[in-house]
């Protein structure tokens, strides 16, 4: 998996993950099961998530650059 989270994150997330199932589902899930959990979506999810957010970004940067010269040029006067 290249997509890797600080121990802080991944920590953080656990906590997000247990709430979340002792909140919505009225389930407990041990820290080892919300590790499990985040790893499972990291690696299913992480790269499509990531890659599409890389595309937005090429797409709205590209859409920026071909209009570069007309928000910049300035017309020079003839003598």
């Amino acid at each position: 998996m290249r997509i890797q989270l600080s121990d802080d994150r991944k920590a953080q997330l656990v906590r997000a993950v247990q709430s979340y199932f002792r909140d919505n589902l009225d389930q407990d899930l041990g820290e080892l099961g919300a590790g499990l959990l985040i790893d499972f979506f990291v690696r299913e999810l992480g790269a499509p998530v990531y890659n599409q957010a890389i595309r937005d970004a090429h797409d709205f940067l590209e859409e920026k650059l071909v209009d570069l010269a007309g928000e910049f040029y300035e017309p020079e006067l003839q003598p």
